[in-house]
């Protein structure tokens, strides 16, 4: 059986990691500015994280959700003390698609409502409110026959206040920043007013932070610098360093009830082991406050960069775009110089490294973009 061919793939097997490095079968080292679309959050293979799920593998690795798992608990009430949510509840899934389905699903039951409101550029998985950004117009996420979707431009308030104003709508869905979509930022303004229209029309507010969340702004969640508290959030990604999990956070709007949400996998042991481990090291490490250091340095100084037409981001979540396409930057960046990077559509290079970044990684990235250019 061969592997069905849906990723373009480098011809490089990486076999091991540490930090923000990573080695292949060869022994050459990579410095990794990607972490696999945001995943790696606390750095490849940290000392703590390993313990913690080699202690729960030598354990138990997974178990029903049929029984009490106190781990559960204890993600929960760590999670909602870092990110400011304490009376938020916490559904567990295995990923963002997951958290944001289910999200989608919360807003239809509370409201009765059946349409969605997304935003152009957007991506939330492989879900109702999929929009995949590609060259290839054939080749769309399928749209659930029971949601109806409308896409509006990004920070277009008045279209979405006439949207809404049909009370048509169960949610809005909006990324705390657009990743695939070019590492685009909701103005905190617009953010505000959108909070304000969702609730004078009774719609779900629903912010994905599944790739902008767990730090990598410079604060929890990205949507905090605009000062809102969003109906539904959800997150996945740097949530588990690696390891499959995600989450739906839940405002006190809704009351649970059994048989409402349901999933087989999301919230098992080993995965609640590595999402605690990894809260427990971003606070120990106050890893925010890093991701905000070394992420205005770098947009800073890329900024001074006169070949590069705009930079995008905030925190360790940077677009760097160009008038032109950067295939063969990012080839010279990974082949010459043994770095990774990232991409959105054609024209943008994206970096989304650990959150433990250093300057003098930074610096060696700086130096190598500056000779491929």
């Amino acid at each position: 059986m061969n592997l069905f061919d849906v990723y373009p793939l480098f011809d490089i097997n990486i076999t091991k990691g540490k930090t923000c490095r990573t080695y292949d079968d060869q022994g050459t080292e990579y410095l990794d500015l990607y972490g696999g679309h945001a995943v790696i959050s606390v750095g490849h293979t940290h000392p703590y994280y390993v313990q913690k799920l080699t202690e729960q593998l030598n354990a138990i690795s997974f178990y029903s959700n049929s029984v009490v798992n106190k781990l559960q608990v204890e993600l929960a009430e760590k999670l909602g003390k870092l990110s400011g949510y304490e009376d938020y509840a916490l559904f567990l899934t295995n990923s963002g698609a997951e958290s944001n389905e289910n999200a989608l699903k919360l807003a239809s039951f509370h409201t009765g409502r059946k349409k969605v409101l997304a935003f152009k550029r957007s991506f939330h998985g492989r879900t109702s409110a999929a929009v995949r950004v590609t060259d290839n117009p054939k080749i769309v996420a399928p749209i659930n026959e029971d949601i109806e979707v409308v896409f509006v431009e990004l920070n277009d308030i008045e279209t979405v206040k006439k949207e809404l104003e049909s009370k048509s709508f169960c949610a809005v869905i909006i990324e705390g920043i657009q990743g695939i979509g070019g590492i685009r930022v909701p103005d905190t303004d617009f953010l505000s007013a959108l909070q304000k229209s969702c609730k004078e029309t009774a719609t779900m507010l629903i912010l994905d932070e599944i790739q902008s969340g767990y730090g990598r702004s410079g604060k929890f969640f990205a949507h905090q610098f605009a000062d809102i508290r969003p109906d539904l959030i959800t997150t996945a990604k740097g949530m588990g360093n690696g390891f499959p999990i995600g989450g739906l956070l839940i405002s006190p709007l809704f009351k649970a009830s059994y048989g409402m949400l349901g999933t087989t996998f999301g919230g098992n042991h080993l995965a609640c082991a590595a999402g605690i481990a990894v809260l427990d090291i971003m606070k120990a490490e106050k890893l925010i406050t890093n991701a905000t250091k070394i992420g205005n340095y770098l947009l800073e100084k890329l900024k001074a960069i006169p070949q590069i037409k705009e930079i995008r981001g905030m925190g360790l979540m940077i677009g760097i775009e160009f008038d032109y396409p950067v295939k063969e930057i990012r080839n010279k960046l990974l082949f010459e110089h043994k770095i990774f990077t990232g991409v959105s559509g054609i024209t943008v290079i994206r970096l989304l490294p650990p959150l433990c970044l250093s300057k003098a990684d930074a610096d060696i990235f700086l130096e190598k973009l500056k000779l491929c250019l």
